[in-house]
């Protein structure tokens, strides 16, 4: 029976009643506990159930949230490894391989692939096929082969390096199968799970309750060196068969020809560029190579022992100039240029012997710089899978490279200022959503890479910091880098929180960065499309007063979470009244900047520098005019970094509406605000013009009315308050308006 497997898939269904009354089974959440399987079943109220499917990683970055797409892991094989050093063939065990086509390959070298099919094996080990679980060997083997064949997509050719001494693989297939699952289950009293099964109660998805103690992590899944769906895939001596359009009334045979091509896995169906490594024949040109890169990293491969090495490290080049091209795809792009390789030779024996490298075989990662960062007792074709942009490991590498880059800069006294802005600018630039130190390994001995740590001086690092800043006051252009490493910092996605993982209050130090780039903002803008398109570099540097606002209101929030310190809220007064008194208020300027007037009382409990603030901006910005066509100039001005610009347009305008409400029900609220009656009238009726009909801004128009001695208008406008009343407001507001209309009805408000 196939071994089925669902995914991407949320329902609920009223057919499980007998599986959700069994005694025992209580109501809740279950997690499947099936390999490579992580499916969520919730028993619901009235029968009911929903099967939740999930796969995949997400990030934090800045306010947003960002969804992984995580490139090479795009393979429904699940593979895991055993060495022994005496074996002399692998044996391999591949988990209920069912009736699909599925092919498995070898390769030694570079030479032909060998292919045999699984149900051939199977037929052969296995005659009357009962057994769930197929065992058989295979010869001694530099790479794997694993195909999925189907006759309605593109076959999946999947190619994966063997560790040296590999004696045993287990292979399992995660296949996505959707449609109308005839399924039971019971509720398992001795082991306190659920199981479910297809009629034949044959291999059953098992569930445990996420309440109970869950099993300990897996170790992290085998990536293949190559993921391709190919279509018309073949190799020599396959027999080729079509299901004919009338889906199996009858088979098609077809003739076959083989071409050299075919042998090896055929070129995808997209364009590749035809990417090349140079390879330098010494150690200090390799390391000077990768130096002028700022995300690069040279991979040096130590094998003095074994007489292939070469011929390996030449085939492992060849095929990583293949994936780094298929990144590419139809012109060079150095963002995914981030490795060179260096096949060490006899005169390297001196700087090994240095580093203290002694294992051989050795592969080593080293910065630009020639400081090392990892280091794997293995050859280098057990680690080839590693050297992708896309992978974890490349992220280790650059927060390695970050925090020793940083320490060198501030241990050396000669270490220039450019220097310096490049260590503080490589951390800054680091993602925040992984926990890098927990994932890495550990142990010394380790045939998996090992990560050099980096211990930093936060006071050390902090008055570096601040004398950096301090020197540059005076500067008359502006360096954009230092220009990022402020805007991150500020934001609280800085070198503290990225180093120290602290949390923090804006200091002097910050507030004299702001004023850097306010002085500067003019050059900033001219030219942080260029610094963000540069080539081989990843940059994100925003409207400087849209990053100076954000960062501002941020902090007012961070300061009220119980972070350590007191924001100076005279400073931040100061900023952005220079902002807008420079002429530089743009939309998220003023958002943030009343978002923070709005939470502040002036001395007299009046809200007089909020509303007179908001007055100036409605005044130039918002009055007179087609109120549409006025929000709709400000909405295509918006910074790429704004929210707003990605929330859209309906809620750009709701923004302006309920802004507008909120300072006219200020002025409602206090009778210290009574001085801006007439203008809270404006900005009320305006609410109204953008937003028709809503009763909470009929509500506040009819009270301003009221307070200004326009009785009838108020309780006109109040009437329609109450009509517009709906089921989706809180009973407490709705009876408000109901009290208030009749107040003013017979004169009592």
């Amino acid at each position: 029976m196939r071994n089925f497997i669902w995914s991407l898939l949320l329902f609920t269904s009223a057919i499980f009643t007998s599986f959700s009354q069994t005694k025992g089974s209580e109501k809740g959440t279950y997690l499947s506990t099936n390999k490579g399987q992580k499916i969520k079943l919730n028993l619901l109220e009235d029968n009911k159930y929903e099967l939740v499917f999930y796969s995949g990683d997400y990030a934090v970055k800045g306010d947003s949230l960002v969804f992984i797409k995580n490139t090479e892991a795009q393979t429904s094989f699940d593979l895991s490894f055993k060495v022994d050093k005496k074996a002399k063939n692998i044996k391999v065990r591949f988990l209920d391989p069912s009736y699909y086509s599925f092919y498995v390959g070898t390769q030694k070298g570079n030479e032909e692939v060998k292919y045999q099919k699984l149900s051939d094996i199977k037929t052969k080990t296995d005659p009357d096929w009962t057994k769930t679980i197929l065992d058989f060997e295979i010869e001694k083997a530099d790479f794997l082969y694993l195909v999925f064949e189907d006759n309605y997509n593109p076959t999946s050719v999947n190619k994966y390096a063997l560790p040296k001494d590999v004696s045993e693989i287990t292979i399992n297939y995660e296949l996505a199968v959707l449609g109308d699952l005839q399924i039971a289950g019971f509720f398992d009293r001795s082991t306190n799970e659920l199981k479910i099964s297809e009629k034949s109660g044959l291999n059953p998805l098992v569930f445990i309750n996420e309440k109970d103690p869950q099993p300990a992590k897996k170790t992290a899944k085998v990536l293949p060196l190559e993921s391709l769906s190919v279509s018309n895939w073949t190799y020599p001596g396959k027999e080729n068969t079509l299901i004919s359009e009338d889906f199996g009334t009858g088979l098609v045979a077809t003739d076959s020809v083989a071409t050299a091509a075919d042998y090896a896995i055929p070129p995808p169906a997209y364009t590749r560029y035809d990417f090349k490594l140079k390879v330098e024949n010494t150690l200090k040109k390799a390391i000077d190579a990768t130096k002028g890169s700022a995300n690069k990293f040279l991979v040096v491969y130590a094998d003095s022992k074994t007489k292939t090495a070469k011929e390996s490290f030449d085939f492992i080049i060849k095929d990583q100039e293949t994936q780094t091209g298929y990144n590419m795809y139809d012109k060079y792009n150095a963002i995914y240029d981030v490795y060179n390789f260096y096949l060490a030779g006899a005169d390297d024996k001196k700087w090994l012997k240095t580093n203290k490298i002694v294992n051989d075989p050795s592969v080593l990662v080293l910065n630009g710089d020639g400081s090392l960062l990892a280091i794997a007792k293995s050859d280098l074709t057990a680690q080839q899978y590693q050297f992708g942009y896309y992978s974890e490991f490349y992220r280790q590498l650059l927060r390695a490279d970050a925090l020793i880059s940083i320490n060198n800069a501030l241990k050396n006294k000669k270490a220039t200022d450019a220097e310096l802005i490049k260590a503080f600018n490589k951390t800054v630039l680091l993602e925040t959503s992984y926990d890098y130190e927990t994932a890495a390994v550990v142990d010394p001995n380790s045939t998996e890479f090992v990560i050099t740590k980096t211990t930093l001086d936060k006071k050390e690092v902090v008055s570096a910091w601040k004398k950096l800043i301090e020197s540059h006051q005076k500067d008359k252009t502006a360096n954009l880098y230092l220009a990022e490493i402020i805007v991150k910092e500020i934001k609280n996605q800085g070198f503290t929180k990225q180093l120290f993982n602290e949390d923090k209050i804006l200091n002097d130090t910050d507030f004299l960065a702001i004023d850097y780039l306010l002085k500067h903002f003019d050059e900033i803008e001219r030219n942080r499309e260029t610094f963000n398109s540069k080539e081989g570099e990843l940059h994100t540097l925003g409207n400087v007063v849209s990053e100076i606002s954000n960062a501002l209101q941020q902090n007012v929030y961070t300061s009220q979470d119980g972070v350590t310190g007191e924001i100076n809220k005279e400073k931040v007064n100061s900023i952005y009244k220079k902002i807008i008194a420079d002429g530089k208020g743009n939309f998220d300027a003023y958002k943030n900047y009343f978002d923070y007037l709005s939470m502040v009382e002036d001395k007299d409990t009046s809200n007089t520098t909020y509303l007179r603030e908001f007055n100036t901006y409605f005044e130039a910005n918002l009055a007179g005019g087609n109120p549409i066509e006025k929000l709709d100039a400000i909405y295509s001005t918006l910074d790429a970094t704004s929210s707003y610009l990605y929330d859209g347009w309906n809620a750009f305008k709701e923004y302006h509406s309920n802004l507008c409400n909120t300072a006219a029900w200020t002025v409602v609220l206090k009778a210290q605000n009574s001085n801006f009656l007439k203008d809270a009238i404006k900005w009320s009726e305006y609410s109204l013009q953008v937003t028709k009909n809503n009763p909470y801004y009929l509500d506040t128009l009819a009270q301003l009315y009221y307070k200004d001695g326009q009785k009838e208008k108020a309780i006109a406008t109040q009437t329609l308050a109450v009509k517009y009343l709906d089921v989706n407001m809180d009973g407490v507001t709705a009876t408000d308006i109901k009290d208030t209309l009749t107040k003013m009805q017979n004169g009592t408000y």
